[in-house]
């Protein structure tokens, strides 16, 4: 048995689970699916390891994830005092330092400013069917961008259809909608994310990177600065600076810490018994 201490983090709505403990890579993907079991409303689970300054992150399937690079960068900020400055994370799928500034809300939640990564590629791919759809490409991720929604059953069918055909890590699926306030710059976003390398699915309550893909396709497309979409667990908002900068602006909160014993079977439930 090993005692493994996580924290539940919600940045708007992206429930995530973040490992403190130290977690060999080979294992991590095995010990995520059994802290997913005991948080049933986690969406994915990312692992910590100590760097000189900052913080660094892997996700369970080695892929990027935006919101979970910010609860990061929430966690070291709530851990180390800090009520409004700059935490650095190094995350998985993402070669370069992502740096996110926090300040601390008044209901004890943490306000995040996150840059993140560049796109590999923004434009518009055929795909096997004959449609070209815009796909988002960065190093740890893909996003296909629909403005037409499909079926539920349908996109989970071609989720790792599309993954595979694109010879990406990871994939979403974003289905937006920017009909009511386009010219505002405001709609709404339900997005589909699948990694394989972690086995999981999920209709998520937002996506950090799928955000920043719709983001980077609609400033490339229409020019559109700033776009807020509204998901399933709240706003997340992206600013498109003329370099070609992305910042991404989000809000995370602790919902708590715990401690429990992994061992080759299964979870104790004792364990979390214990430490509720």
């Amino acid at each position: 048995m090993k005692e493994i201490r996580y924290a539940l983090l919600d940045p708007t709505g992206n429930r995530t689970v973040l490992v403190e403990s130290q977690i060999p890579p080979q294992k991590q993907p095995s010990v995520a699916a059994r802290i997913m079991e005991y948080e049933p409303s986690a969406e994915q689970v990312g692992f910590l390891s100590p760097r000189s300054q900052g913080v660094a992150m892997r996700m369970a399937g080695g892929e990027f994830c935006g919101n979970a690079a910010m609860s990061a960068a929430a966690l070291f900020a709530l851990d180390h005092g800090i009520a409004d400055g700059t935490v650095s994370v190094a995350v998985s799928g993402e070669p370069a330092l992502v740096t996110v500034r926090v300040s601390a809300l008044p209901d004890g939640s943490m306000r995040g400013e996150e840059e993140m990564p560049r796109p590999v590629s923004v434009g518009e791919e055929r795909f096997p069917d004959g449609a070209t759809r815009p796909v988002v490409r960065f190093h740890g991720i893909s996003h296909v961008i629909l403005e037409t929604p499909l079926e539920r059953d349908e996109a989970e069918k071609l989720a790792p259809v599309w993954c595979r055909f694109l010879g990406a890590a990871s994939l979403g699926i974003m289905t937006v909608n920017l009909t009511v306030d386009r010219l505002r710059g405001a709609g709404t976003l339900l997005p589909l994310v699948y990694v394989p390398a972690a086995g999981t699915l999920f209709w998520e309550n937002s996506c950090a990177s799928g955000t920043t893909a719709v983001g980077a396709y609609f400033a490339a497309k229409e020019g559109v600065a700033s776009l807020s979409l509204r998901q399933p667990g709240g706003v997340l908002r992206v600013d498109a600076a003329e370099d070609g900068g992305l910042r991404l602006t989000g809000t995370v909160r602790l919902l708590h810490r715990r401690t429990v014993e992994v061992g080759d079977a299964a979870f104790l439930k004792e364990s979390l018994a214990n430490n509720s």
